[in-house]
């Protein structure tokens, strides 16, 4: 049963992970776009 909990934590950590980048890829790009607008106005 521990050894369960243990492999559920690794798996939660690795999706927090993913999330976590694919919210900063997601953020990057939005800023990205915002200076470009910026820049162009």
């Amino acid at each position: 049963m521990g050894e369960q909990h243990r492999q559920e934590d690794s798996s939660l950590k690795g999706t927090l992970v993913a999330v976590m980048l694919l919210g900063a890829f997601l953020v990057l790009t939005w800023v990205g776009v915002f200076v470009l607008f910026i820049a162009r106005s």
